[in-house]
């Protein structure tokens, strides 16, 4: 299935060009070779005048950047210093694109406010009406630029179990980098630890399902950040969501039931027919958090390698709940009621009556536990997507980061 609900299109990480050659004519504008950053101009001489008077001391201007530099990083910011008050200060793209900026009371130091753009060439110029500065340079070139995801969402209300989620459109070789660029705040506060489950996609989580009424605040900062071999993220996520009611449902395969609690109280418990026993359709065993929910719903087999021809399935369904990334749903399936309660005749799925499974649909959110006993089948992996829990904690918390990808 998609991740976060097919939230935005994907857009696969794209090599981009070489780094665009900084046009000669701007370095050659420049009449006066000056050192480094700053345009040194405090030195007193002692040479005079055709009048043998001694020349006035200027006061220069001292830029964050460096003349002619190269590779800088686009979420810097570039800042300007004098001792005299500033004025004229612009930090332009070679389009004639305005980076903003704002000037002290004094007008003696400015700071960027915008940012700015990869593989770009910018001019920086000011004046203290001594002192001229005119100096170039340019951003980092990314050799591969891609999009990150964050899952929940901004101002979502999630269940006990959800795993925080970070997805990328290519694969990073430093994942150190960017599990660093990635604050997480609870309140109060919770400790947990990342991991990954794909190459693409890491999680964090704490050791014990979460406590109603947390906040959780999530910062990735990624763009600037080199994720390995010139990799780069084209942007930032950001979220702030909440934890709800403690809903937790247990699936009895061999008694057919499923029956949910919340806060600890049971609310209903409902005949089931799930995953056909000692086959490969077999519902598996284990911990999983509900994901996307759908009121209706294609169900296609051959999504997962299985024509119909091979005993797959194209079905419609209604009220959808997802249980795995592997294409496990709860949902409405009437024409198996006569076997609900009784015995198994589905793909892997929990089959409900159209009744109960819409209660599902309307009760049930994402990161709600899910737990399957007593099946036929092996233990979901943790790696399927919503399989976080059945990590076990000291191999979570001890993590992978220094595994790199595994192909």
């Amino acid at each position: 299935m998609s991740f976060l609900s097919r939230i935005g299109q994907r857009q696969a990480g794209r090599v981009l060009n070489p780094r665009r050659a900084i046009v000669a004519a701007v370095a050659a504008a420049s009449l006066v070779t000056l050192g480094a950053c700053t345009i040194d101009t405090d030195r007193s001489t002692d040479d005079t005048s055709a009048t043998g008077e001694k020349q006035e001391k200027k006061v220069g201007i001292t830029a964050s950047v460096k003349d002619g530099a190269e590779g800088v990083n686009p979420t810097e910011t570039v800042t300007l210093t004098s001792d005299k008050a500033m004025s004229d200060v612009s930090l332009m793209d070679g389009a004639g694109n305005v980076i903003e900026g704002k000037l002290n009371k004094d007008k003696t130091e400015w700071r960027s406010t915008g940012g700015m753009e990869y593989g770009s060439a910018y001019t920086l110029t000011a004046t203290n009406g001594e002192t001229d500065l005119n100096q170039t340079f340019t951003t980092v070139q990314p050799n591969v630029l891609t999009n990150a995801y964050l899952a929940p969402l901004d101002g979502a209300t999630v269940g006990v179990g959800q795993s925080i989620a970070l997805k990328l459109d290519s694969v990073p070789t430093d994942r150190k980098a960017v599990q660093d660029a990635i604050s997480i705040k609870t309140e109060p506060k919770v400790d947990g630890a990342f991991y990954w489950i794909s190459n693409t996609e890491v999680r964090w989580r704490p050791e014990n399902y979460w406590k109603p009424g947390i906040t959780v605040t999530v910062d990735a900062k990624l763009r600037g950040v080199d994720l390995g071999d010139g990799l780069y993220s084209a942007n930032n996520r950001k979220a702030k969501f909440t934890i709800g009611d403690d809903i937790r449902a247990v699936v009895d395969d061999a008694a057919k039931t499923m029956t949910v609690t919340k806060n600890g109280q049971t609310l209903k418990t409902m005949p089931t027919s799930n995953g056909r026993d000692n086959t490969q359709w077999a519902t598996p065993n284990g911990v999983y958090q509900i994901g996307d929910q759908y009121e209706a719903l294609t169900m296609d087999s051959n999504t997962f390698g299985y024509s119909e021809a091979e005993g797959g399935y194209v079905t419609d369904v209604s009220y959808a709940t997802q249980m795995s990334y592997s294409g496990i749903y709860i949902h409405a399936a009437p024409w198996s009621v006569w076997a609900q309660g009784s015995q198994n005749t589905s793909h892997g799925c929990i089959n409900l009556s159209m009744e109960n499974a819409n209660w599902v649909y309307q009760n049930f959110k994402r990161g709600d536990i899910v737990t399957v006993k007593n099946s036929t089948g092996p233990t979901l992996p943790g790696y399927d997507g919503l399989g976080d829990w059945n990590i076990d904690w000291a191999t979570w918390k001890a993590g992978n980061a220094g595994d790199g990808p595994q192909y």
